[in-house]
C-alpha cells in the first residue's frame, strides 16, 4: 500500500510551476504508461493552459486549489476546490483562472 498527500503534491506542483517558464508542472502519483489507470497531479499559474487535445479514454479532473476552466467546443465548464469534472470525450482544453492545481485521472 501507498499513500500519498494530495494536499502536499498540490503544493510542491504549484511551487514548482511558479518558477517553471511554462507556468505548469505535473508529478505522476499512480500508474503511467504501463497500468490501464494514471492519476497526475497537474499544477498551473495564473493565466496558464493545456493546450487544446485529445481524450483517447476516459478522464476526469479533481480540482485540488484554484480555479480552471475546461473548455471542449462551444462548452464550457468551471471548476474550484473539490470540483470533479468529467472530461468529453472530444478535443479539450484547461486553462487555470487563478493558480490551480487538480488531479487528472486518465482510464485507457
Amino acid at each position: 500500500m501507498d499513500k500519498k498527500s494530495l494536499t502536499a503534491v498540490a503544493r510542491q506542483q504549484l511551487k514548482l510551476a511558479a518558477t517553471a517558464t511554462s507556468g505548469r508542472s505535473s508529478q505522476t502519483i499512480y500508474g503511467g504508461h504501463t497500468h490501464a489507470l494514471r492519476q497526475t497531479v497537474v499544477g498551473l499559474t495564473a493565466g496558464q493552459s493545456l493546450a487544446e487535445h485529445d481524450n483517447y479514454g476516459e478522464a476526469t479532473l479533481l480540482v485540488l486549489s484554484g480555479t480552471l476552466t475546461l473548455v471542449s467546443g462551444a462548452n464550457e465548464w468551471k471548476g474550484s476546490a473539490g470540483d470533479l469534472i468529467v472530461v468529453p470525450k472530444a478535443r479539450h482544453s484547461v486553462k487555470a483562472v487563478d493558480d490551480v492545481a487538480f488531479l487528472l485521472t486518465v482510464a485507457k
